[in-house]
């Protein structure tokens, strides 16, 4: 894998494996090493051998299933993304969510009233009709015509009012 990164880089397109040298190999695969340049017989510098593992660091971690905690190079700080910072406040995002619920609820309450009114107004218009056709006929009950009920106006029975209520107005 360190021989792919430095193929990557320019003017190291002849890097193979045999001219990266592993030393002080251990069981928990734990070693350092250095690259050699295959036209000179002497190690690259090491931000060059730096630089193109940074380029390639997530491959190499792919290729081990590992990732950027359990596979730690020296001088080579993590290719972790920062902690996002919002550019905008939390709070004000959530005042404006907030704000735009208020308003659009506000918007519906209104829309709400004025189908309600419409319907109103449609509403007496029918009722109306149906009530002064009722009192335009007369029904025939057991063969003799009888007057229709009086539907807008009522009937005060006085055997249940008592005297108070006689002076109070309805």
């Amino acid at each position: 894998m360190v021989a792919f990164s430095m193929r990557k880089v320019p003017n190291r397109e002849a890097t193979e494996i045999s001219h990266v040298l592993l030393c002080n190999v251990t069981q928990r695969v734990s070693f350092w090493f250095v690259v050699t340049d295959p036209s000179k017989n002497h190690t690259l510098p090491a931000v060059e051998v730096q630089s193109a593992i940074r380029m390639n660091k997530n491959r190499i971690n792919n290729a081990f299933f590992l990732n950027d905690q359990t596979l730690e190079f020296l001088k080579i700080p993590s290719t972790l993304a920062p902690p996002m910072d919002p550019s905008v406040p939390i709070w004000i995002i959530i005042f404006g969510v907030i704000f735009c619920i208020i308003i659009v609820a506000i918007a519906l309450l209104i829309l709400s009233g004025i189908w309600q009114r419409r319907r109103k107004n449609k509403e007496p218009s029918e009722v109306d009709d149906a009530e002064d056709k009722c009192e335009n006929m007369i029904t025939i009950e057991n063969g003799i015509p009888s007057d229709p009920l009086d539907m807008k106006g009522g009937h005060i029975n006085d055997a249940f009012m008592t005297e108070d209520e006689r002076l109070t107005p309805l």
